[in-house]
């Protein structure tokens, strides 16, 4: 039987590697990654990223299989709204950009290749 604390272990361990695949993706796609984590209180910015004049706001999503699903499904309403706030606080700060999308990377970890699908100027 899995214990909860490993259950809890393997997720970290599959956000991390997907957030670590969608750098390398978004990298090899010309985007610069600014920074990656970004805090702010309780909310987060898995990935901040620039491409010509515009700011990329990425949201990553990984799941080890599709068993329960799409990655992406998981990106609902309530996260779309706390990523935004997130986003104006980020922007308040660095107040250099006037074009800004928001973006979700869904990555499923499959043996062999990694499979990835992009949402692009996702908004409510």
């Amino acid at each position: 039987m899995i214990r909860k604390d490993e259950v809890k272990c393997l997720k970290h361990w599959t956000g991390e590697k997907g957030e670590s695949l969608a750098r390398k993706y978004f990298e090899q796609r010309g985007y610069d990654i600014i920074t990656t984590n970004w805090r702010h209180g309780h909310w987060e910015i898995d990935i901040i990223a620039s491409r010509g004049d515009k700011l990329h706001i990425i949201e990553v999503k990984t799941r080890s299989n599709r068993t329960g699903g799409f990655p992406e499904e998981n990106v609902d309403r309530k996260k779309l709204i706390t990523l935004t706030k997130a986003a104006e606080v980020y922007i308040s700060v660095d107040r250099r950009w006037k074009l800004v999308q928001f973006d979700i990377l869904a990555v499923t970890l499959r043996e062999g290749e990694p499979e990835f699908f992009l949402l692009e100027d996702v908004y409510l």
